[in-house]
């Protein structure tokens, strides 16, 4: 069997809370059109339980992208480290949207920061990506 370290436990952890914020999101997202019909409040009351495991996974999110900057410091420097601050960017415009999302009450509010969110988070997805490679 493969032997298992912290950098195998760092990237594991990291990939799960970007599968919770991203994933969840766009699961949301296409868990909405279903909800309205029930009431109002669906959507909302399904978006509440959802924030209750996406915004824990963006702070381990967090956390554990400071640990994989600290892991990979050798290799910031030049074009990955201009990706990487890309990534940085992204990463706290979809945090920022996405307490803008929370807080909106117009319908054009709640789409612009929803889709701001939802775009941004897969932009640091895949920017996450390039940089693995």
């Amino acid at each position: 069997m493969i032997g298992v370290d912290w950098d195998t436990v760092r990237l594991f952890l990291h990939v799960l809370a970007a599968t919770i914020w991203v994933g969840g999101q766009l699961v949301l997202a296409a868990l909405v059109p279903t909800l309205r019909p029930l009431g109002p409040d669906a959507p909302k009351a399904a978006a509440r339980r959802f924030n209750r495991v996406a915004w824990p996974a963006f702070g381990v999110l967090i956390v554990t992208g400071v640990w994989n900057i600290a892991a990979e410091h050798a290799k910031v420097h030049g074009r990955y480290e201009i990706t990487l601050m890309v990534k940085l960017l992204v990463v706290a415009v979809s945090g920022v949207t996405a307490a803008l999302h929370i807080r909106a009450h117009s319908p054009r509010a709640l789409a612009v920061f929803g889709a701001l969110t939802g775009l941004s988070a897969l932009t640091a997805l895949f920017l996450g990506v390039v940089l693995a490679g």
